[in-house]
Formats: C-alpha cells, structure tokens, sequence
C-alpha cells in the first residue's frame, strides 16, 4: 500500500495576506496534482496539522472544500489532524460542521486493513506538544486489538531529535508516555511535521518520518535563527511485509531564503 503524508499546510481563504507572499492553496493543490501523476494512486492522504495559519471558520471552509475537490479527482479519502497553528472551535465549526468546542481532535479509522491513529498534540495557547492521560489511555484501549497491516500514528509534534538544536525545542514533550503506550502493539510507524523538514529516526525501535511542509520549508542546518524556505514538500509512505519506508517528495522551486528569525527575535 501507497498512501500520501502532507503537513504543514498553512492554508488561508482567498483575499488574505499569504504567509511570505505563498499562495499556500495553489501549492497544496500541486501536490495532489503530483499525487494524480504517480503510477500508483495513493491509497489515502493524511495530513499532520496547522492546516491553516492561524485562521477563522472561514478559512477551514475553504481548506474543506480545497481538500475535497482534490480528494475527489484523485479519488482518494482525505484524513486530517491539528497542529499549534490550529483552533479546535473554528476547526469543528468551520471543517467539521459541528458546534464550536475546545475538544481536542483525535480518531482511528481503517484503510484497506492498515490502522491510522490520527493523535492531538495541540498544548492550547502554546506551540509546545504534548498528549495527556485521556488521549494515552484511549490510545492503549485502540491498540488491543491489532488491525490486518499494522497501525501507523500521525500527530503533529516529531518525536525523536533532529539535526537542528533550535528546532529540538519543538519535539513532543515527554514522549516517553506515548512509546509506553505503543510498546508491544502493532505500530509500524509514526508520521509528524511541526519542524518543516524532512527528518527521520527510529522511536523506540519503531520508523518514525517527519515531513517538510507543504506551504514552506525551514532551514535544518541554521543554529542561532530560523530560516524560511520557498519550498513545498511531503512524504509517500509504503507499507510493505509489515514495514512502513518513507519516501521524501519535492516539488520544483529555488528553495531561496523567504525570512530569517533570528535567536534573539524568536526570544521576545
């Protein structure tokens, strides 16, 4: 199985400033566009979170109506979870159709025998991850029973260090509770994004990918700033004889410097 990781989306209604002048709608959209070329169809796309930018109601309606558009032509679910940019009351109103709330967002459902664990790492009023014992507690009562190709876990928040220092502070605090709850289960992979570049490591003995953003892309190697990207990019993921391999994916650019923060910016 063949299935689609994006994240990082940053996605706006028409009309808005874009973030670092992107028109973050037009390069998801060419990322599904990619997806419709590949000689295989992915099984489903998953998306790991801020699928806007700090945005209202209005903008998950588009994001939704985006999101289905493309999903329909290539003819494939859609599945998505949030990330620190996210508002859980606009989400739910705006994407969801429901009632406005402060509930976190968390599911599983099937795909052709492979289990996807969407987690909710959201800290609210902060850009810091974490999951609570609610969310813990669910996770291990969903991995009693293993699924036919294993279960792959998205969440927003990486969990296993990366080449950047700077970014190491936005790693999922406390990770040693999920890998407690995974432990012995049927988890072949974790999926995440958050830091904007490809990265990845073993958790626990198990794969665990981060993607680089759709929208933009963020410097590894900086050491004392952060430094913004004009790229666009996301994972294909294969699960084969109980494995999960990622493959990163780019699409074309000039991967030129968009903003730079630097350490003492990011501090006030």
């Amino acid at each position: 199985m063949i299935f689609a990781h994006i994240t990082d989306t940053h996605v706006n209604k028409p009309g808005q400033t874009p973030l670092f002048g992107i028109d973050a709608g037009a390069r998801l959209r060419a990322i599904f566009g990619q997806l419709g070329e590949l000689g295989e169809k992915p099984a489903f796309v998953l998306v790991t979170g801020d699928l806007v930018h700090d945005g209202d109601a209005d903008d998950y309606r588009h994001l939704r109506t985006l999101l289905q558009e493309e999903g329909s032509k290539l003819g494939v679910p859609v599945h998505v979870g949030l990330g620190n940019h996210d508002s859980r009351p606009l989400f739910r109103e705006g994407y969801l159709g429901e009632e406005a709330s402060e509930e976190p967002y968390w599911y599983s459902v099937q795909e052709q025998g492979l289990r996807v664990v969407m987690l909710c790492t959201q800290v609210p009023g902060s850009h810091d991850g974490e999951l609570d014992d609610t969310q813990l507690a669910w996770l291990r009562r969903e991995l009693r029973e293993p699924a036919p190709l294993g279960t792959v876990i998205g969440l927003h928040h990486p969990v296993v260090e990366t080449p950047s220092e700077t970014m190491d502070s936005h790693l999922l605090k406390r990770p040693e509770r999920l890998l407690e709850a995974i432990e012995g289960s049927d988890v072949i992979g974790l999926l995440s994004g958050h830091i904007h570049f490809h990265s990845a490591g073993l958790f626990g003995g198990i794969p665990s990918f981060a993607a680089s953003g759709a929208a933009f892309g963020i410097d590894p190697t900086a050491r004392r700033s952060m430094r913004f990207i004009d790229s666009s990019a996301y994972n294909l993921v294969l699960v084969k004889s109980g494995r999960m391999i990622c493959h990163p994916a780019m699409l074309p650019g000039d991967q030129t410097l968009l903003f730079e923060y630097t350490a003492e910016e990011m501090h006030a």
